[in-house]
């Protein structure tokens, strides 16, 4: 059989490779790998001879716990969740309505929740405006189990991940047609290489825990709060500590050791030495057809690595573990409303602690203003106010004057909470 004639065989350009194996891509190879648990079948999908091998390695080598691993990639290690960063960040505050329990920090999904809610636009209530205040009150309907694995994303479309498989693959055949083993057996190394790793990696189970209440637990009703955020939870114990208590993790059948994802780290350094340092031995075709598949494969990446992850996260919260709750949200324009409308919302047998914290002040009038309050909401009156109300005796022009506007919130707060009732 005669060997077919090398494209660019009398060329005396040269390619430097060595840069693109080594450095090319790594934080868009590392930030797509990330997505392999969040996507449904995405594990299924890593054929294709990706930059950022040694990137890879160095993060995810991590995991491993062992003398030998530790001597490859020496540094802190970390658990799986934080590490795939499904874990890991700090809350708002959550105060328990009824319980009376604080939570000074949440978790992660306590900080995914604030932030859904945050992203909202809210029903304006009429009324004074200082600074708004948004308040989301959340219907949580549906209890989840104490461990659960919810339903991942499955609008991940194996045809993008074709696209870098296919021209992998073109890649490596042209370059055995035409004869440059060199180059031919690196691609095939690199498409082995990252195919192993999707699966190895994206072995773990994508898992739901939150603590099971003790039988006869009181609602979990109560407030996540932020600066310019406030979130009503509304629900059983068991839906409300989904949210304060609950966690993401990853489950590995090598845990805690995670030998097998030590062994697919050292591959993939294995396979970024042999790159940077064989591949100048190929042909200039062979080059170019490296180069391609790395190419290809970047924007492969790139494209994995610009989707929200942290949308994606809020949408598995929202919709598989918490089951599509009822998000209602108010924009208040003080904080004063803001604090009447959530005694309204919630109902606390005892409204006194929770205003007392919400809003600390404890001059003449606003203990006035509180006392009054209080009375009404525990006698169920209506919060509507006349000139009666704050012209008292005891009090000077200017202290009646704020007491009229805080009074003037209050009734605004009632009347964003009549609206709120009626949509019910």
């Amino acid at each position: 059989m005669v060997r077919p004639t090398l494209p660019l065989d009398k060329s005396n350009f040269t390619l430097d490779t060595s840069g693109v194996a080594g450095v090319f891509g790594g934080d868009e190879a590392v930030s797509a790998m990330a997505t392999v648990h969040v996507y449904e079948n995405r594990r299924w999908f890593g054929w294709y001879n990706s930059p950022g091998s040694y990137q890879i390695a160095k993060r995810y080598g991590l995991l491993a716990r062992s003398r030998f691993f530790d001597g490859f990639f020496p540094g802190v290690h970390t658990d799986p969740a934080t590490l795939f960063e499904l874990d890991g960040w700090k809350g708002p505050k959550f105060r328990a309505a009824h319980s009376g329990t604080i939570i000074e920090e949440t978790g992660h999904l306590g900080a995914l929740f604030m932030k859904e809610c945050a992203a909202r636009e809210g029903k304006v209530v009429e009324g004074r405006k200082t600074q708004a205040v948004g308040v989301t009150i959340a219907e949580l309907n549906h209890i989840p189990e104490p461990q659960m694995y919810p339903r991942r994303i499955n609008t991940y479309s194996p045809a993008f991940a074709s696209i870098p498989i296919a021209v992998s693959i073109g890649t490596c055949v042209a370059c055995g047609v035409f004869e440059d083993w060199y180059s031919f057996s690196l691609i095939l190394l690199g498409i082995f290489t990252g195919g192993i790793a999707c699966l190895v990696i994206g072995s773990g189970k994508f898992v739901f825990t939150h603590p099971d209440p003790a039988k006869g637990s009181p609602p979990g009703d109560g407030i996540l709060s932020s600066d310019k955020e406030i979130v009503l939870l509304k629900g059983a114990e068991g839906a409300v500590n989904s949210i304060t208590r609950g966690r993401f993790s990853l489950n590995f059948d090598s845990e805690p050791e995670y030998r097998n994802i030590g062994w697919c780290s050292v591959l993939l350094t294995i396979q970024f030495i042999a790159q940077l340092l064989l591949i100048p031995q190929g042909s200039l075709f062979g080059q170019i057809m490296f180069v391609t598949s790395l190419g290809v494969s970047y924007l492969y990446n790139s494209w994995l690595s610009s989707l929200d992850k942290e949308k994606i996260q809020r949408d598995i919260l929202l919709d598989s573990v918490l089951e599509k709750p009822v998000l209602t949200k108010y924009s208040l324009g003080t904080r004063t409303t803001m604090v009447i409308f959530v005694l309204l919302v919630l109902h606390p047998e005892d409204p006194t602690k929770i205003l007392n914290e919400l809003l600390p002040n404890d001059t003449k009038v606003w203990m006035q203003w509180k006392v009054t309050i209080v009375r009404r909401l525990l006698n169920k009156e209506k919060l509507e106010f006349v000139d009666v109300d704050w012209e008292l005796d005891g009090f000077s022009q200017q202290e009646r004057s704020l007491l009229g506007t805080l009074y003037g919130d209050a009734q605004a707060a009632y009347g964003g909470y009549a609206q709120y009732a009626a949509s019910k």
